[in-house]
């Protein structure tokens, strides 16, 4: 018998040899098919499922699981993939559902791998579909349902999230590749357990791409870990820079820095850089976290990262790893004030909704005559002169006169610059006092 091959197709590769064919043999996704999900009471009692959609990363198991329910249920089940297919097919595949249900009454679970890759006038193609019952439409996509699909589809379908596999699940996959007929049980391949182990944790839980570094090993003819980790290249950390694992990845880095924590700081950065962002965003991220979380409890940090800012853009990668991982363990070790950040936000908020207020005659530049004639810039004092540098007038509008908007907090050198803030109003209310 000749495993790597199939006489009609050619080569079949492991990963579609070891397809489970039945729900016994579907490892993982506990969440949504124990006993007590929905998902596993409507496969129990038979009833026709929603339309769903399938969300999980590489590898979860979204098109077994579809394949899974159509048998399950019996059902006609249509595959496609919308990076290949387009409208007209989907059109066709929807006119043989209706003729299909016109005689045996059953809709037909129609499969859209890569959902996400159909515009919005395509989605929409669905909904008639849908409701009238001619098809169940289960789409598979890795990204964001909320972002890629429009709301009228996310209302007719239940959304469905898959994890990754964890490593035992994945070492589960792997053992029965090694053991079964249809994997390479009749090869009798000596296999070191370290090399399955390092397979699984280097897979980024995904079962398709652990059966291929499997069988890649095994046609290199030694299944040591040593064997393994030189027959399989380096892999590259996971990263799409315009998907949502980049913001999520961005927002985890940015995250850690707030919360003081300078190793995860280093992590969520690193996954950055090797899954290949442009290391200017990252140094952007950290100038603007140095005014919005470090602000004035340590001005520094702004210059340092500007500085490393540059330091990026003038050196360049590799070497601009270092520069970024200074400025990063700097900013997350540096005491934290978002005071200024709050302050600015509220002052927009009144400049939105108060925008017509009048500046104090007292404000006032009086270059003519006339100006001087209708008492601007009267009253006004030089702050320079005024005792303790503080003028006994106001500077805000008259509606606006008591608000308050930077409220110092008491870290780093924020403590100092409310230590000074309220010396000097203590001056203006004793100037103010009789």
């Amino acid at each position: 018998m000749d495993l790597f091959s199939d006489k009609r197709m050619g080569p079949v590769p492991l990963a579609d040899r070891m397809r489970p064919a039945t729900f016994e043999e579907y490892v993982g996704q506990e969440d949504i098919l124990g006993a007590d999900q929905p998902i596993a009471r409507v496969l129990a009692s038979g009833v026709t499922p929603p339309s769903m959609i399938l969300w999980g990363p590489p590898g979860s198991g979204k098109t077994t699981l579809a394949r899974l329910i159509a048998a399950k249920l019996t059902l006609p089940h249509v595959p496609f993939s919308a990076v290949t297919s387009g409208i007209k097919e989907v059109r066709e595949a929807i006119a043989m559902a209706a003729a299909r249900r016109s005689q045996d009454g059953k809709p037909t679970l129609l499969f859209i791998d890569e959902i996400h890759r159909f515009n919005r006038a395509q989605q929409d193609a669905f909904l008639p579909h849908i409701e009238d019952g001619t098809i169940i439409l289960v789409g598979a996509t890795t990204e964001n349902p909320s972002f890629e699909l429009t709301a009228p589809l996310l209302s007719r379908c239940r959304v469905l999230v898959l994890r990754p596999l964890n490593e035992t699940e994945i070492r589960t996959i792997l053992d029965r590749a090694i053991k079964e007929p249809r994997g390479f049980g009749q090869l009798h391949v000596a296999v070191e357990p370290a090399a399955l182990d390092w397979i699984a944790r280097m897979s980024h839980g995904d079962g398709r791409e652990a059966l291929n570094l499997l069988e890649l090993a095994v046609q290199s003819g030694n299944v040591s870990l040593a064997a393994v980790q030189a027959a399989v290249p380096r892999l590259i950390a996971r990263h799409d820079r315009d998907r949502e694992q980049h913001y999520n990845i961005a927002s985890a880095f940015i995250k850690s820095m707030r919360g003081s924590d300078p190793d995860a700081a280093l992590y969520w950065m690193s996954r950055l850089l090797e899954g290949g962002e442009d290391p200017l965003f990252v140094a952007r991220r950290m100038v603007i976290f140095a005014s919005e979380d470090v602000g004035n409890a340590d001005p520094r940090a702004l210059a340092v990262a500007v500085a490393v800012k540059d330091a990026v853009d003038f050196v360049g990668m590799p070497e601009a790893w270092i520069p970024l991982a200074q400025a990063a363990t700097y900013l997350a070790t540096a005491p934290k004030s978002n005071a200024s950040y709050v302050a600015m936000n509220e002052a927009r908020e009144d400049v939105r909704t108060k925008p017509h207020e009048g500046v104090p005659l007292h404000l006032r530049n009086a270059p003519t005559g006339l100006m001087k004639d209708l008492n601007y810039g009267k009253g006004y004092e030089y702050a320079h002169d005024a005792e303790g540098g503080v003028p006994s007038h106001g500077h805000l509008p008259e509606g606006l006169k008591d608000r308050v908007y930077y409220r110092p907090k008491g870290e780093g050198y924020e403590a100092t610059i409310r230590k000074l803030i309220e010396e000097r109003k203590k001056v203006g209310r004793d100037r103010k006092t009789p």
